[in-house]
């Protein structure tokens, strides 16, 4: 009986000993949360202090020293520093005050009796739809009158949609609201930037700041691998790849600092709540305008495990439909147009997911809202420790994109070769009559490039570019163009066909990227990845028709 007590007594005391182990344990936590709390506020305090005194100190200097204005400088010089304070402190204002005091309120007493009401109201969407149906009709109508060859472009819109429609996975599902405010957006976005000068150059100088900000990986890959390799060559390895690693780096820096959580949930909201569609796919689909496939999903890193397979779906889809801001100075040395350029990738965001969202539906519960994205914080014992993470996920990822790059472009190589040798043995020896799957390609793709508003004697020209594009890549399609003898507005309408990474390394890219990423969701990633492709391939053709739709033969393009 002694034992026992004794053996109990030891017990209890051990058991104690741990619980006050515990508290010392969570204490410390507690000391350590409250201590960082107050370091990250004198932070931030100190950081909107020297905002304020170079934002007086150039005002004063441009006032007083310059006779510049601030039209001229609103993306280079004071104007454009002007916008950035404004934004900043509107940032500021929002998570201060009108988030938790105004919105509520907003929502409670405004926005949601007005959607009741709406709601009420029989038919109510429907008679919206017509009535915007009606008013784009008019639209075209008035503006086609003496080319009335444009409306072909039109004609591919509806084409593009009923093979999204037959190729859906689940068409009872398909939420057409979400496909109607895509091609409204699209369409809207397409008369903002491709008639209006205005906003050609809004987005022509956000695409330039963010081009340059990447940029600055060259100089540290400059550092290591050399100037002539980085710059001189600019060997792909060595050059585009490097912006992964300063991107990676900078993103985990942000998210320990919380930045990236409210940029994520922000960006979102107002995508998510035009077309219907989740946060993390409305993001994804927003930032990929600028950092393209490999680069937008590491905003999305905490959450992608989540992920239900639509949403992945989407985040595919886009990063197949856009281009990265990385690239865009190859394209332009090829004789793309910028404002062409920029206007393809922004145009197609909501294209890609509408397109995304007709052939592959939500059929799951979204685990991913919004309010859970806010909650997130990354596992980072300091801003040191989140910033050497993040260089070692962008190795990961630039070594699967490099061997996936050589296996696929590869493999297309060995097909042409085969193809060009049965070609051979039956007489076609000439340069421009040699077999490959680009050749047959542009074959196929003369009645799509046609409905897309090309002109019949270029279709198959244009069709070329898009059978290189699709089976080599985009690079090797935009330097086809540019010596290519074709009219400005084919040229546009080649330009955002091809505007995209939709091609066979992308593909590999893709997979080893997300791989990469969602380790646990690899199968779902190689059932899905087809139908994005095909997606991301058809979401550019429907952007170019939208161009073939507003440009006319005899524009200044």
């Amino acid at each position: 009986m002694s034992e026992y007590t004794s053996t109990e007594n030891i017990i209890k005391e051990n058991v104690e000993n741990l619980q006050i182990e515990d508290g010392r344990i969570l204490e410390n936590k507690q000391r350590k949360k409250s201590s960082r709390y107050w370091i990250n506020l004198a932070l931030k305090l100190i950081t909107i202090g020297l905002i304020w005194a170079h934002f007086i100190w150039a005002t004063y200097y441009f006032i007083d020293k310059t006779s510049d204005t601030l039209e001229a400088t609103t993306c280079t010089g004071y104007g454009f520093w002007m916008i950035l304070f404004i934004f900043i402190h509107f940032g500021i204002m929002y998570k201060l005050a009108l988030k938790p005091y105004v919105m509520p309120k907003f929502r409670k007493y405004v926005w949601n009796p007005t959607v009741q009401l709406l709601k009420k109201i029989k038919y109510g969407a429907i008679i919206f739809y017509v009535l915007v149906l009606i008013a784009i009709i008019a639209f075209l109508v008035v503006d086609t009158d003496g080319d009335r060859h444009r409306l072909i472009s039109l004609c591919g819109l509806v084409v593009y949609v009923i093979i999204g429609f037959v190729l859906s996975s689940n068409k009872r599902k398909i939420q057409w609201h979400t496909v109607t405010w895509g091609l409204i957006l699209q369409f809207t976005l397409g008369l903002l930037m491709i008639r209006w000068e205005t906003g050609r150059n809004v987005f022509n100088c956000v695409g330039d700041k963010v081009d340059t900000f990447l940029k600055y990986a060259l100089n540290g890959s400059a550092f290591v691998y050399g100037n002539l390799l980085v710059n001189q060559e600019s060997v792909f390895a060595f050059n585009a790849l490097a912006a992964i690693y300063f991107f990676s780096f900078i993103i985990n820096i942000l998210f320990y600092y919380g930045i990236m959580q409210n940029v994520v949930a922000g960006m979102g909201k107002f995508i998510q709540w035009v077309m219907g569609t989740s946060i993390c796919e409305s993001v994804n689909s927003a930032t990929t305008v600028f950092l393209g496939m490999s680069e937008a999903p590491l905003m999305l890193k905490p959450y992608l495990k989540d992920m239900t397979e639509s949403e992945i779906h989407s985040i595919m889809t886009a990063g197949f439909a856009m281009v990265s801001g990385t690239v865009l100075a190859a394209y332009i040395s090829f004789g793309a147009s910028p404002a062409h350029l920029i206007t393809a990738s922004v145009m197609s965001a909501p294209a890609a997911l509408c397109y995304s969202k007709l052939v592959c539906p939500e059929t799951e519960e979204i685990v991913a809202t919004e309010e859970k994205i806010e909650a997130v914080q990354m596992e980072f014992d300091s801003v040191l420790d989140a910033a050497s993470k993040g260089t070692q996920d962008a190795s990961e990822i630039v070594i699967a994109i490099i061997s996936s790059l050589i296996a696929f472009i590869a493999f297309i190589y060995f097909i042409n070769g085969i193809l060009g040798w049965l070609g051979m043995l039956v007489g076609f020896t000439d340069e421009s009559e040699i077999w490959s799957v680009e050749l047959i390609l542009g074959k196929i793709f003369i009645p799509i490039t046609y409905i897309m508003g090309v002109q019949w004697d270029e279709c198959e020209k244009v069709g070329q570019l898009i059978g290189i594009k699709t089976m080599v890549n985009e690079f090797v399609a935009f330097q086809k163009m540019g010596s290519m003898n074709l009219t400005p507005k084919s040229k546009v309408i080649a330009t955002y066909s091809i505007c995209g990474f939709a091609n066979p390394g992308s593909v590999g890219i893709m997979l080893s990227t997300l791989g990469t990423l969602m380790p646990t969701r690899k199968e779902v990633l190689s059932k899905l990845v087809m139908s994005s492709f095909v997606a991301g391939c058809i979401t550019c053709f429907m952007t170019a028709c939208v161009a073939g739709l507003l440009i006319g033969d005899g524009e200044d393009v």
